[in-house]
């Protein structure tokens, strides 16, 4: 999966719709919003992004339920749901998508292990969706994969 490719893709259909996105992420660490800043006049489309890797900045700059976190953890469909929910209501975005996993090397457990990544992708009209992937590799190749799903949802969310 090229990530210039699906990212001039999911470009194109904001602009086609007259959609603004945000992005919430966390173990990819921004690179969702890198990925589409890339491109040439994305300011027509791209909203903000949120980095929040920590639970207190995912509660401070989303909203997330605390409860939320603490019953299924960060990294978990219901977290990454309460993330792509937040980035609408803290924003001026039609549509949203978030992520949160266990990049590695470190930090997995036998229920979570390393390569466990969750996304979230909403809209502004309650629109909601989530997956959960286990992605194989290091810690950039995860990363990589998930930035690469993340946007091929969202391209499926707005066609």
């Amino acid at each position: 999966m090229d990530i210039d490719d699906i990212s001039l893709r999911v470009g194109e259909a904001l602009k086609l719709k007259g959609f603004l996105l945000a992005t919430a992420e966390s173990c990819t660490g921004g690179w969702v919003g890198q990925a589409l800043t890339a491109i040439p006049g994305s300011s027509i489309w791209y909203e903000r992004g949120f980095i929040t890797y920590s639970n207190i900045s995912k509660r401070e700059m989303l909203g997330v339920n605390p409860d939320i976190l603490k019953i299924y953890g960060a990294v978990s469909v219901e977290t990454a749901r309460e993330m792509a929910l937040g980035a609408i209501r803290h924003s001026r975005a039609d549509v949203a998508l978030s992520i949160t996993g266990i990049a590695g090397p470190g930090g997995g457990s036998p229920e979570k292990p390393v390569g466990t990544v969750c996304f979230g992708w909403a809209s502004r009209d309650g629109k909601v969706s989530t997956a959960k992937r286990l992605f194989s590799g290091g810690r950039g190749e995860v990363r990589r994969q998930a930035v690469g799903v993340s946007l091929s949802g969202l391209l499926e969310m707005l066609s």
